[in-house]
């Protein structure tokens, strides 16, 4: 078989499977090892093998019955770096990179432009795949950076992604939350996280690909989906340095609630309290600063 008649095939199969083509694309570029524009320019000359057709009808079937096809293919991009993932952690979402960006900004205004000079204590909770924590360590090198997480096997894809990126100075801990560093009696300047957020009767409306494959624990966010973050607030007094800065990714229509937690939790620090939309105009990040 050719290539354009694999992609032929993929895209036709995909599109009767009522599932997004571009797939067929990603996983022939994946099996075939090419970029784009090496998959256009042998489009008609290259031929794949009967092994390389078979992996590929396979990974295209278990796309159209609903596995993501960054789980098939093994990464996804993330503020300009790849990211390796599995079913062990949730899938990089392009609105986590406006939570970073969100980090970096406020950390320069709120302690001072000299970056080389911060040396800031910083901790991602729950840092899944890793993508906060490695992408702040790189693009700041001057951030001290912990990553955290329940789940071993969570922390082992982040090691990985770390190592594979040149982020070896961050350090893993498994814990819940920031119970971790209550007990070993640990300040951080910065604090950030991408929790669990969805409610809990949201997750059957969510896509099959997303339900059915990505880990739960790290979707369901309690009945309203503010149960992490209620966590948060009993833990957060503990553990944050008097001059912090918080950063939450939210979902959507929870900016307030959140807020409010915030202000509450520290209103007699005389904590400020933002909320960000995101490039879709939907409140997306918390911020809290003293």
């Amino acid at each position: 078989m050719k290539v354009h008649e694999a992609l032929n095939w993929a895209s036709s199969f995909l599109q009767d499977n009522i599932r997004e083509t571009f797939a067929a694309e990603l996983l022939l570029r994946h099996h075939l090892g090419v970029s784009r524009a090496g998959l256009y320019a042998s489009m008609h000359d290259l031929w794949l093998d009967e092994d390389a057709v078979a992996a590929f009808v396979a990974d295209v079937q278990s796309f159209a019955a609903g596995v993501p096809v960054q789980y098939l293919i093994g990464y996804e991009e993330f503020y300009g770096r790849r990211f390796s993932v599995n079913e062990e952690v949730l899938i990089p979402r392009p609105e986590t990179e406006e939570l970073v960006e969100g980090v970096l900004n406020r950390c320069r205004d709120h302690f001072g432009a000299g970056s080389s000079d911060w040396g800031l204590n910083l901790v991602d909770v729950g840092t899944g795949s890793g993508i906060i924590a490695v992408t702040l360590a790189l693009e700041e090198p001057s951030f001290k950076v912990t990553a955290s997480d329940i789940a071993a096997e969570s922390l082992e894809v982040a090691r990985r992604n770390a190592a594979e990126l040149g982020a070896e100075d961050i350090r893993f801990v498994q814990g819940d939350l920031l119970l971790p560093f209550i007990e070993s009696g640990e300040k951080f300047d910065v604090i950030v996280s991408n929790p669990p957020y969805i409610p809990a009767a949201d997750i059957a409306g969510l896509a099959d690909t997303v339900k059915d494959h990505e880990p739960m624990r790290a979707l369901v966010g309690g009945v309203d989906g503010l149960d992490l973050y209620r966590r948060f607030m009993e833990q957060l007094p503990l553990v944050v340095t008097d001059r912090g800065l918080i950063a939450f990714e939210i979902g959507v229509g929870q900016g307030q609630a959140v807020a409010g937690l915030l202000a509450e939790t520290f209103a007699e620090r005389d904590i400020h309290v933002e909320i960000v939309n995101d490039i879709n105009g939907k409140d997306r990040m918390v911020f809290g600063r003293f």
